[in-house]
């Protein structure tokens, strides 16, 4: 009986241990946006997934926002865009500079533990596609029309 009281302990140790990391896994999140809804990348993997890095004092940022929002409001369902601030911002910042420049999709906002497939870009604006696996297939450097980011897309999906 002596002998069944340690084995008790150490399958309730695990199974402790095994629901922890269970729920550690479920409530973590790779991304948050301005609207405080929490991304995990496996939930995208139906999708292909475009980020756009942009900055409030980079003028072709900009000047390609409202492409961005045509974009968003002709692109195909399984498509996700989404934009980042370059620079360091919280939650109520990034919503102000989404309501100033009138962006009209998810704005992620950057910290410590954002986790995307690739760095910040060496320069502005850049236009990340990020294929159902996750991978990143495409880098679009420089100001990109809704008519390009389409044609670019229906590309890489043939």
């Amino acid at each position: 009986m002596k002998k069944t009281k340690p084995l008790f302990y150490i399958a309730l140790i695990l199974i402790g241990m095994t629901a922890g990391v269970l729920t550690r896994e479920a409530t973590r999140y790779d991304f948050v946006t301005s609207d405080g809804r929490q991304y995990q990348w496996r939930e995208l993997k139906q999708s292909w997934v475009v980020v756009n890095y942009f900055a409030p004092w980079c003028a072709p940022c900009l000047k390609e926002i409202p492409e961005l929002n045509q974009f968003a409001r002709t692109k195909p369902d399984e498509v996700r865009l989404f934009a980042i601030n370059y620079d360091p911002a919280d939650q109520q910042q990034v919503q102000a500079l989404r309501q100033k420049y009138d962006i009209r999709f998810p704005v992620i906002v950057a910290g410590p533990e954002t986790h995307l497939p690739m760095a910040p870009p060496p320069a502005l604006p850049a236009t990340f596609i990020i294929a159902p696996d996750g991978q990143v297939v495409k880098t679009l450097m420089g100001e990109i029309s809704a008519k390009q980011l389409t044609a670019t897309l229906a590309q890489l999906q043939q």
